[in-house]
């Protein structure tokens, strides 16, 4: 059934949303890049997790970032930042071997992580964006963090395109 409801989903998203060759990044830098499309949060959130199952990627985690800056917003003081944002974990068992047998310490990269979010002073705009590895290291090891770093856009490319 659940499959059912991806299929109704992609159908749906394929006639009312942009294709993702239009979209370009909004902040692209050596630390993240973060692509920005109108829509939807829960229908964005959606084609996300559902570009990352459908590698046969298991997300390990995903932290509700804008819920807990809501509930901590009396303690720490600060006005609201997002209507909605959560951080989705996961790694590719191939690409985190392939980095850390390149570099043993390059653990640290994994797990990779890809945010989606709306802000309070941009109702209705989507921004989904990742951090980026850093280059460093071997040759070798340089193009296992580059393989990471394809790996996150292209997922966060195909989660625009629906």
């Amino acid at each position: 059934m659940k499959c059912l409801g991806y299929a109704l989903l992609a159908l749906l998203m394929a006639f009312t949303m942009p294709l993702a060759g239009a979209v370009s990044p909004h902040t692209d830098n050596e630390h993240m890049r973060v692509y920005s499309v109108e829509g939807d949060f829960a229908l964005y959130r959606e084609t996300l997790e559902m570009a990352i199952i459908d590698r046969g990627i298991v997300i390990n985690n995903v932290a509700y970032i804008a819920p807990m800056l809501e509930r901590t917003a009396a303690d720490v003081g600060g006005e609201p930042l997002y209507l909605h944002g959560e951080a989705l974990e996961f790694c590719s068992a191939q690409l985190s071997r392939d980095m850390m047998q390149a570099a043993i310490h390059h653990i640290v990269f994994c797990p990779y992580v890809v945010a989606v979010y709306e802000t309070h002073a941009e109702p209705g705009v989507i921004h989904i964006g990742y951090r980026r590895p850093p280059l460093l290291g071997s040759t070798e090891a340089q193009q296992a963090l580059a393989a990471v770093d394809a790996l996150l856009d292209e997922i966060v490319r195909e989660a625009l395109s629906f």
